[in-house]
């Protein structure tokens, strides 16, 4: 019974792999050129696009929307039983319509075709059927290659419904292309969770004024040990008479220089000069990768050389973890 499932497994995922790519082979063919064709007019529309499916092709449509509306394309899920019952009114003169059904002749479709046409509102559609109704009335017809659904009927939507996916995911990737879509217009579109936490510049979450270990490189490792218990940071960075960064010491480098009978000494007696540091625009996520690959917990966040900040790796972890 095991063996027969993970064989049926492995034979469905072939199923969807073989689909993939046939769109991979006809991107550069005609598929290619529908597909930047409705990039083009998707560009050039002034409102939103109008995304528009119903059961299985429906969720798909919704995922599609919300891609689009991340990356720079502001869109609209709209499902296809609730527009003929009035939600149509969602679509307005400057819009455009992209319609996904798998046979493109599903019944709930025609009302809404009808009054894209008597609103002179393009049509885009991703199908399963070229001669369908829906395909025969769109501005563009992106029509998927030939297909079987996965598993063992051949009926559930799996297949049809990657493949109506990828075409989505290919048409946002391209708007993002054609706009120029930037980082930073991303990092604006995404202010909460992980994304959020990672396209956060350093300076937006370090520590700050009086709560960076600092003291001059002359001050006596006496001092420099009180500092470094009351930051508590394990780490004190250490600075020239112009506020340059010049080193760092670490709780360890206290460890490993005590039997010298150092606390009268200056701190630049044992400091590590030129620590590794990051520059205030970084991100979080250049911060946690600088950190790891250095193997340290803190780091100093400098302008012009100059200290601005500090922040701690379990801090950024944390808010990483979201």
């Amino acid at each position: 019974m095991t063996e027969n499932i993970k064989n049926l497994l492995l034979k469905s995922i072939n199923t969807e792999l073989n689909s993939i790519q046939k769109i991979a082979s006809e991107i550069p063919k005609k598929l290619g050129d529908e597909i930047i064709r409705a990039i083009e007019l998707i560009n050039s529309i002034k409102g939103n696009i109008i995304i528009c499916g119903l059961g299985k092709s429906g969720h798909i449509c919704n995922k599609i929307s919300a891609t689009l509306s991340s990356t720079g394309t502001p869109s609209i899920f709209l499902h296809a039983s609730e527009a003929n019952h009035g939600d149509i009114g969602v679509v307005k003169n400057n819009d455009i319509l992209m319609i996904l059904s798998n046979s493109g002749e599903t019944s709930e479709f025609n009302n809404i075709v009808n009054y894209a046409k008597k609103h002179n509102i393009p049509i885009v559609s991703i199908t399963g059927n070229k001669e369908s109704f829906i395909s025969s009335n769109s501005d563009i017809a992106i029509v998927l290659p030939e297909y079987n659904e996965a598993g063992p009927i051949n009926l559930v939507p799996t297949t049809s419904t990657t493949l109506q996916l990828i075409i989505g995911d290919l048409i946002a990737i391209g708007l993002m292309y054609t706009k120029k879509f930037s980082l930073s217009e991303f990092k604006l579109l995404h202010p909460s969770g992980k994304i959020g936490a990672n396209l956060l510049n350093i300076e937006d979450v370090m520590h700050v004024g009086k709560n960076i270990p600092l003291a001059n490189q002359n001050t006596n490792i006496d001092e420099v040990i009180l500092i470094m218990t009351n930051k508590r940071f394990g780490c004190i960075g250490l600075t020239d008479g112009k506020g340059t960064l010049t080193g760092i010491i670490t709780d360890g480098d206290l460890r490993r220089s005590l039997h010298q009978n150092i606390l009268k000494k200056p701190a630049s007696d044992i400091m590590t000069y030129s620590p590794i540091t990051i520059e205030k625009t970084r991100s979080v996520t250049d911060a946690v990768s600088l950190m790891n690959s250095k193997k340290i917990t803190c780091l100093f966040v400098i302008q012009d050389d100059k200290p601005q900040g500090i922040v701690h790796l379990h801090d950024l972890i944390n808010l990483t973890a979201l």
